[in-house]
């Protein structure tokens, strides 16, 4: 068993080194400088197992999931003083095997458990911390995709949140598009701050919890809160991919809902290594569509719009194989000439959806809303929110509303007579 060790010179490396001398299964590879130089060392491939000091300058959550990724273990040493709070931060940057400083007996049998890449191999007993839940049981997932074009993703996506808050539901609305996106402006949301950014350092740093979390999303009502996107777009790489799936998982347990605006594209980085540190720009959209319970697919009902909607449907099939998706045809309109049904036949074609839902081209109402900074729900009646609220129905697995209200004035009418 080749080990690597990064203490740089914390109290503790002369015990476990001599701990590790007495065991023959164990053998200690190199003593590395500092985290670079771990790095590089186990992209080699000669190593099956870091130890590390939990403290060591730059460790972060993209570091020990490359280190995962080249197939290292890793073993952390945490300090006796304050180890609730190391052991829940180790556990932040994906670290589930922690020995404390002052009880390195028997840590060579850990670091054989311990190989193979996979951090959570083995945990000691007396340095278990309380792990915060991070997922909600009843949290729900939906993520908003369509193709590139405009379709009106944004618009779906906050109208969406936006009625299931009317509805009591908590809701946490994320803007993860990576091409720049546009939640806070349609919200009238003016904070110079990304949430998304933010997350994205303190996840990464290993120091993001769910009260965190709360403390970044926007409260806009109280069963609404938003996380804003990125301010440029060119800013995308500072979400990698490890904070980014810390930060869905604490998603759940913020709200019983979370709805994520993702980017258009699905394609994946043919030239990212297995081992390179460097950030997908897709990553967030396809990781949000991979692990949502449910996709919402928009698409524009004009001929261009509907031969993008097509083919995404073909991209989504092959990017996450057997999902079933709920598919909404934006901006619909008797002047293009052609009806409800023949666009059913042709989605048909392609995917056999959950439902599909008719959006129609309700500009006055979509204007109205954008530039005045608020929700279709603040507005009150429109021929497009109706259309959402049928939506939000599905989702929640509800009758559409307006057969709610119809339901509701027969009752009335028959009380009346």
């Amino acid at each position: 068993m080749s080990v690597l060790v990064a203490a740089c010179g914390a109290g503790w490396e002369s015990r476990a080194l001599r701990e590790l001398s007495d065991e023959r299964s164990v053998a200690v590879l190199k003593r590395c400088v500092d985290l670079d130089d771990l790095l590089a060392s186990a992209t080699t491939g000669q190593a099956e197992v870091a130890l590390l000091d939990l403290e060591l300058s730059g460790l972060d959550a993209t570091c020990t999931d490359l280190l995962r990724r080249s197939g290292v273990g890793v073993v952390a040493v945490v300090g006796s003083a304050q180890r609730e709070a190391h052991v829940d931060r180790a556990r932040r940057l994906g670290l589930g095997v922690v020995v404390g400083a002052d009880s390195l007996d028997g840590l060579a049998q850990v670091i054989v458990s311990a190989a193979g890449g996979n951090p959570l191999a083995a945990t000691t007993d007396d340095d278990a911390g309380p792990q915060e839940t991070t997922a909600a049981g009843s949290s729900r997932m939906v993520a908003v995709w369509g193709p590139a074009g405009a379709p009106g993703r944004t618009t779906v996506a906050v109208g969406l949140a936006a009625e299931l808050a009317s509805r009591g539901q908590d809701c946490l609305l994320m803007d993860i598009d990576g091409y720049g996106g546009a939640v806070a402006q349609h919200l009238g949301v003016l904070d110079e701050t990304s949430g998304l950014l933010a997350c994205a350092r303190l996840a990464n740093a290993g120091r993001l919890d769910t009260a965190g979390l709360a403390s970044l999303a926007r409260q806009l009502d109280p069963h609404l809160r938003i996380l804003t996107g990125l301010p440029r777009a060119d800013r995308w790489s500072e979400v990698r991919d490890s904070a980014f799936d810390q930060l869905l998982r604490l998603a759940g347990g913020l709200a019983g809902h979370v709805v994520l605006d993702t980017g258009f594209s699905l394609e994946s980085d043919p030239g990212a290594s297995f081992a390179s540190m460097s950030p997908r720009r897709n990553a967030m959209t396809l990781a949000s569509i991979e692990q949502a319970d449910e996709v919402v697919v928009v698409g524009s009902a004009d001929p261009v719009g509907l031969a993008r909607l097509a083919r995404g449907l073909v991209e989504l099939a092959e990017a996450v194989p057997g999902r079933t998706l709920r598919v909404c045809v934006n901006r619909a309109r008797p002047a293009l000439g052609w009806g409800e049904s023949q666009v059913r036949a042709m989605i048909d074609g392609f995917v056999t959806p959950r439902s599909v839902h008719f959006l129609p081209y309700d500009r006055v109402a979509a204007d109205q809303a954008v530039v005045g900074g608020t929700s279709l729900v603040e507005l009150g009646d429109s021929p497009l929110r109706a259309a959402l609220e049928d939506l939000a129905s599905a989702v929640l697995g509800d009758a559409p509303r307006r057969a709610r209200r119809s339901r509701l004035r027969r009752r009335r009418a028959g009380r009346a007579h």
